[in-house]
């Protein structure tokens, strides 16, 4: 539960001899290193005290250091790389639940030399970003929010003229990362400061806020301060240390009726880790926890400035029955980790069944799957059924969402056309699924058309997205056309916990078809005031513009239903009280309601957006969205923070782009589309494409030794063995003559418990009275883990224990258990991890099916980094522990291009011939070369005794060593 987040940091990195600055998204880096002389910014003033910030909009601009504060930085702390953060301060003022945040370090170049600082901050994604400003040696960058095409040609025009320029943007996790960069000569200071704005949002009856503390260094002024004023009073407040035992008792809490304040602020003999320690010990979650005092059932209507605000959050009612279908997506990309959790989470929502509630289950992957054809009671008996059915799930197949989704209205619309159920109930379906339609309606839209056109006004549908692969942003529109939400599960952290707690949202409904009204006269502008339901523990908010007509008082008419009656409910607010209280106070934001509004207007703008049926009026919208937040200097999709100095001669733009599908992570990846889904793939490092080889002959010796890419050990082709031996940076290359049929083993490693075999196939013919062989098949095998993986080139199976799971080559996909991981790549690769400790990576090729001789075959790829234990063997197993290789008397050969030398390895003196073979990472095609000394008579000599000793009798047999 993280209802705001933000994660704060400073990372320091190497040496730079230009003042650059650069904002980088999190999954999207960009580096413009411009900037060689002074006119690019390459500032030359060192030791100059940095005058206070100026900032344009005063509104979001406070100091959050004392006078004495700016005076006293010349506390120094030894780290060792010359950068000293003299002060580190996050102040958080929260007021009726609107929280304005302001982030603000100095940190000080005392090197001799030139460094990057890097400052990072995460901001959870339901906030906006409203100022950022940076001073260097007392040049000041100041923010603005301008319209996306203005800021982008303003920033543009700053590249073009080689001025120092720079991008941010989100990423589509539930944080975004600001993320700034500035290169500074020595004795350079530093202020980096960034406000950004969010309403708390009430969750099982709590507001949290949340900051992730990571300053990487110890900090002589470490202060982390948040101020609550709630006008109708604080509940209680609370801050649970999850800083860990470290700083038991140094997070302080005072608090009064209306007002808290917590605090944490450890001094520097507090922050390390040990008494002599020069690391810091804050590492981890700051949070303050709190709830607000009610009274009145009607809510806390508050008039401000203008505005009005009215929380809604009715207490002591009982929960209204409610009749609820799980609809569980169990398509082969939920195999593994997902659907453990999911089956974990389903064990606890089932038992937490009222005895008034009905349910079923539906699951479905090509196929759909009813548990029980009709609702049933919620009783004992039946929840236990439900669970059985639950753990015997096996997941495969594709992914048909839209017979699914419309099987689960039927059953509502027959459960409530026959009186199954109660007509106050609330019936709603909970959707579960990790990736996109595959078979069945695959079109999104199309989808969307059928639930809505089968969904009764009485149903909701509540969507949640299992981890990154699955499309998020059809699930929250068909959730908001349908009187639901959508929320995604993160499957790496706890899914099953996240699971729950969605659950524990919505499984107390206290009211229904709610609607708040004021009077047509009294007020303006006003944001979404009917709802379909409202839930234990959570908040509903409508906020408006109040017309200057002299009224003293706003009143507001709720009605809503209960269980067993409507209900009626009245709030009054006095429209000048709340400002003369707000007057006398300090900490607080004075214009809570005119942002909390604006805030609330501009979410419903969007989500507006998302569901706009034309191109007209989406851009109608679009319009909207951007008058508000330039008026309110909010950085949307639709704007961007134009950030520059105060001449305008440099740039930087924070900009926040349409959520990618994907965009879980940062790195090389690449997003690709299978059967089940779209999945983000995300090759190992050593997978990656190797740089080029020289091609000149000329460089045989210690140039070409200097050149060679970053090799791995590989199998390719007819079988060609290429062993990279990292040491002597040599390659060694030797083919095997077998027989089709034949298993070879590779690599065995009894301690670990891991062994890789490949059998051959042959040719369609001979050529030249020799049959050419290659491997067909690739086997995997982790007796620990009980785990084996198959790999042909006709699909991949993944046998665990009795349980056995087909995928083709057509698919995408990804799956954990018990420490081994499979990424599947369509038509490319297959990669399998264990404990992330050793890695191999399966290369398909494939030919023309008319070819008359040549047949689909396998590729082998392992780096040279895994960790095997000391026992390891196999033909390529055994050279992880590298003998000793010398190359000498290299003289041409028969062939000039080939050049033939001796090699003494092993006790054995070796005639080799130099020559190169193909490494396929790059090119499936044509391949890169690898120079390589080439062995002779399978290897005879090289490898222990006889090849014939590395036949093995089944794909995951282990080698027999005498």
């Amino acid at each position: 539960m993280r209802h705001l987040v933000c994660f704060i940091g400073l990372l320091f990195v190497s040496k730079a001899s230009t003042l650059d600055f650069f904002v980088e998204e999190i999954g999207d880096f960009y580096d413009p290193r411009l900037g060689q002389d002074e006119e690019q910014g390459n500032i030359k003033t060192s030791g100059q005290s940095p005058p206070k910030l100026i900032n344009r909009y005063e509104r979001n601009r406070r100091s959050i250091f004392t006078a004495d504060e700016v005076e006293n930085e010349e506390v120094e702390v030894e780290t060792g790389d010359g950068i000293h953060i003299h002060s580190y301060k996050v102040e958080a003022r929260i007021t009726s639940r609107f929280a304005h945040t302001t982030i603000c370090s100095r940190v000080v170049n005392t090197a001799q030399h030139a460094q990057s600082v890097v400052f990072n901050v995460q901001i959870p994604k339901s906030a906006f970003i409203s100022n950022f400003t940076m001073d260097v040696n007392g040049i000041t960058f100041i923010g603005s929010v301008k319209e996306k095409t203005v800021a982008r040609s303003l920033y543009a025009k700053a590249r073009a003229r080689g001025k120092a320029a720079g991008i941010v943007r989100t990423n589509s996790n539930d944080m975004e990362m600001f993320k700034t960069e500035v290169h500074v000569p020595e004795g350079s200071k530093i202020q980096f400061e960034i406000h950004y704005q969010g309403m708390m949002q009430r969750k099982l009856g709590v507001y949290e806020y949340n900051l992730n503390l990571q300053p990487g260094k110890l900090v002589p002024q470490f202060q982390v301060d948040v101020y609550i004023y709630e006008p109708k009073g604080i509940a209680f407040v609370r801050a649970p240390n999850f800083l860990g035992e470290h700083f038991e008792g140094l997070i302080k809490v005072t608090n009064s009726n209306q007002k808290a304040h917590v605090c944490f602020k450890p001094t520097l003999h507090q922050q390390r880790k040990c008494h002599n320690c020069s690391s810091t010990a804050v590492d981890g979650d700051f949070t303050v926890q709190y709830d607000v005092s009610r009274e009145n059932n009607g809510g806390d209507l508050q008039v401000s400035n203008g505005y009005f605000v009215h929380f809604f959050a009715p207490i002591n009612l009982s929960p209204l029955p409610k009749n609820i279908i799980f609809v569980i997506d169990v398509s082969g990309s939920m195999w593994g980790l997902k659907m453990k959790q999911t089956v974990q989470a389903m064990q606890t929502i089932l038992d937490d069944l009222g005895h008034d509630d009905f349910f079923s289950i539906i699951d479905f992957n090509h196929n759909v799957r009813c548990w029980s054809d009709e609702l049933v009671p919620a009783t004992s008996i039946q929840t236990s059924e439900a669970k059985k059915y639950i753990q015997e799930i096996q997941p495969n197949g594709g992914t048909n969402i839209n017979e699914a989704l419309l099987r689960a209205t039927h059953m509502l619309s027959n459960a409530m056309n026959y009186g199954v159920i109660d007509p106050r109930s609330v019936s709603m379906i909970i959707l579960v699924s990790d990736g996109d339609p595959t078979v069945g309606e695959i079109k999104l839209s199309a989808i969307q058309k059928n639930v809505k056109k089968r969904m009764r006004d009485e149903f909701s549908l509540f969507s949640l997205g299992m981890g990154f692969d699955v499309d998020y942003d059809f699930l929250e529109r068909i959730a908001l056309e349908n009187r639901g939400m959508a929320q995604r599960i993160y499957a790496n952290q706890n899914a099953s916990q996240q699971l729950k707690d969605f659950y524990q949202q919505v499984s107390s409904p206290l009211l229904r078809k709610i609607l708040i009204e004021y009077p047509d006269e009294a007020v303006t502008d006003v944001t979404q005031n009917s709802f379909d339901k409202y839930f234990s523990g959570s908040e509903l908010v409508v906020a408006g513009r109040v017309e200057p007509h002299g009224y003293s008082v706003l009143q507001s008419v709720i009605t809503a239903s209960s269980g067993t009656m409507d209900l009626s409910l009245q709030a009054v607010a006095d429209v000048h009280e709340l400002d003369e209280i707000l007057a006398l106070q300090k900490y607080v934001n004075p214009g809570f309601a005119r942002q909390l509004w604006a805030y609330i207007t501009v979410n419903q703008l969007l989500a507006e957006r998302s569901l706009a049926s034309t191109a007209a009026k989406k851009r109608k919208i679009t319009q909207r969205i951007v008058s508000m937040a330039l008026q309110h200097q909010f950085v949307t999709p639709m704007t961007a923070m134009l950030v520059e100095s105060e001449s305008g001669d440099e740039r930087l733009l924070a900009d926040s782009p349409k959520d990618p599908k994907q965009g879980c992570c940062s790195g090389g990846g690449s997003s690709v589309t299978g059967r089940k889904g779209s999945l983000t793939y995300n090759p190992p490092p050593w997978a990656q494409f190797p740089t080029a080889q020289p091609t000149a002959l000329a460089q045989i010796g210690p140039s070409l030794v200097e050149a060679l890419p970053n090799h791995i050990t590989l199998v390719e082709n007819d079988p060609h063995f290429i062993i990279h031996l990292p040491k002597s940076k040599q390659d060694i290359c030797f083919n095997i003559d077998s027989e089709p049929g034949k298993i070879l083993n590779l690599v065995s490693d009894p301690d670990l418990g891991v062994v890789v075999n490949g059998q051959l196939i042959g040719a369609k013919k001979l050529e030249e009275t020799k049959m050419s062989t290659f491997f067909g098949t690739i086997a995997i095998y982790c007796k620990k883990q009980d785990m084996k993986v198959e790999i042909s080139t006709e699909h991949i199976s993944v046998t665990n224990g009795k349980y056995a799971h087909l995928f083709s080559w057509e698919e995408t996909g990804n799956m954990t258990q018990n420490g081994v991981k499979i990424s599947i790549k369509k038509d490319t690769h297959v990669t399998v991890s264990v404990n992330e400790k050793i890695s191999f990576m399966v290369l398909l090729h494939r030919v023309w099916k008319k070819h008359p001789v040549n047949v689909d075959f396998l590729g082998v790829y392992t780096p040279h980094t895994n960790m095997f234990s000391p026992e390891v063997h196999g033909l390529l197993g055994q050279f992880f522990s590298e003998p000793e290789v010398k190359v000498f008397n290299v003289h041409p050969g028969s062939d000039p291009k080939k050049p033939e030398a001796t090699m003494e390895v092993k006790g054995h003196k070796l005639a080799v011939t130099r020559g190169w073979q193909k490494d396929y990472r790059a090119d499936k095609v044509y391949g890169t070369n690898v120079y390589c000394w080439f062995i002779h008579n399978s290897g005879k000599g090289f490898i222990d005794g006889h090849y014939k000793d590395y036949i093995v009798p089944h794909l995951d047999s282990f080698l027999q060593r005498p």
